[in-house]
């Protein structure tokens, strides 16, 4: 089981979910404390404004059961259409998706691109471990080449798909990448994306390598995976000429008009127009 700051479980979590039923040193208890941080730190005394969405995947269960706030869990890749549809019907909420590479990069792909190119207003938070490891740790779209799996167990042989880039090309404002080991600037782009940039489609990439199916595999703790992290990261702006590194920081901060906004300048335009 993982522990989570109790500081944090009674204002933020479900403390009788508590202890949570993740693998021993999984690195989602990280996420959730960059989460109860954050909302601390920007005075958040409760979530009633906020909806939280997921799919199917271990990340996927951290708003449902754990975080105290409506939360919807969907199908497989469905998380963000549903999103889409609280934040059309209900734009006064906060619509907050939570869910893994196997979710969002592979078969919700196309959902998360059409949503940043609309810049959907709405906050993304992909926790990229590397592998589908809810079922036991096969190859995703974001298995780093020669990672051995239960699918590649001679090593991962396909270009991973590096999402912070595809994300980039698009509409959405925001888009940043962290490690798990980087957990203040975590904290911080999260801060970011609910006060400094209030609209549009916000993303967050967290690396958070499955400590059974990844660390175990690799014959390492996750503490080594950690210290391994912090080695192999690099900032953006430092990392043009450097290959093998994990890229880390904000690679996109834009504050234009999100679709909730033009939508309703849209319907504004159709009504002065009606004949």
């Amino acid at each position: 089981m993982m522990l989570v700051d109790k500081h944090f479980s009674r204002k933020y979590l479900r403390e009788e979910t508590l202890p949570t039923l993740f693998c021993p040193g999984c690195f989602n208890g990280i996420l959730i404390n960059a989460l109860s941080k954050a909302f601390e730190e920007l005075g958040i005394e409760d979530l009633r404004r906020f909806v939280f969405v997921s799919g199917i995947g271990c990340s996927s269960w951290i708003p449902s059961p754990y975080i105290r706030a409506d939360s919807l869990h969907t199908l497989h890749g469905r998380a963000i259409p549903v999103a889409t549809g609280i934040k059309l019907a209900k734009p006064e909420l906060e619509a907050v998706v939570i869910a893994g590479d196997g979710d969002l990069a592979s078969i919700g792909l196309g959902h998360l691109i059409h949503a940043a190119r609309r810049n959907i207003d709405i906050v993304t938070v992909l926790v990229n471990n590397y592998v589908y490891g809810m079922t036991r740790g096969q190859v995703s779209p974001t298995t780093p080449t020669e990672l051995e799996t239960p699918t590649t167990p001679y090593g991962a042989f396909e270009y991973p798909l590096d999402i912070c880039k595809v994300i980039e090309a698009t509409n959405a404002n925001y888009v940043a990448r962290w490690t798990i080991a980087h957990f203040t600037q975590l904290k911080d782009s999260i801060k970011d994306v609910f006060s400094r940039i209030t609209r549009g489609f916000r993303f967050i990439e967290v690396i958070a390598p499955c400590t059974t199916y990844v660390s175990r595999r690799l014959g390492k703790t996750p503490a080594d995976t950690i210290k391994d992290l912090l080695r192999e990261s690099v900032m953006v702006n430092k990392a043009k000429s450097m290959k093998d590194k994990v890229i880390i920081g904000v690679f996109k901060f834009e504050d234009k008009p999100g679709y909730i906004e033009l939508y309703r300048d849209y319907i504004k335009r159709a009504k002065l127009n009606k004949r």
